[in-house]
């Protein structure tokens, strides 16, 4: 299950290329922000579904919530670690994704990822 989330950080940076040379120019940075991070969240959900469902695997409750805890620890690893020192982004920028009252939504997907393997587990 830790390959699925680098599937989920492969995917986040394809999110991001999209974004940002695609709609960014066309609806501006927070639109774009808003709606890469629904789209970035249904893909968790649908990724993180089919895993569960095809693998087979029979993952308890309290398995479910330590995945996606153990996910969550590894994403917001990978938001700051990799975020600043490999992708260039300032601590200001990356900080400033949580600010919701600046309709900045990137929380919701740390929710996501932390719930996703509860909530999908209870579907399959």
């Amino acid at each position: 299950m830790i390959g699925t989330w680098f599937l989920f950080m492969i995917l986040a940076i394809i999110n991001a290329i999209i974004r940002n040379e695609g709609y960014k120019p066309l609806i501006g940075d927070l639109r774009a922000h808003q709606l890469s991070t629904f789209t970035f969240i249904i893909l968790i959900f649908v990724v993180t579904y089919f895993v569960l469902k095809f693998s087979n695997l029979q993952i308890s409750d309290k398995e479910a919530i330590l995945l996606g805890f153990l996910w969550l620890i590894m994403t917001i690893t990978f938001e700051f670690i990799a975020g600043h020192f490999i992708f260039g982004n300032p601590w200001e920028k990356l900080i400033a994704d949580y600010n919701i009252l600046q309709g900045r939504i990137w929380i919701l997907v740390l929710f996501t990822i932390l719930f996703s393997p509860y909530i999908t587990n209870k579907l399959t």
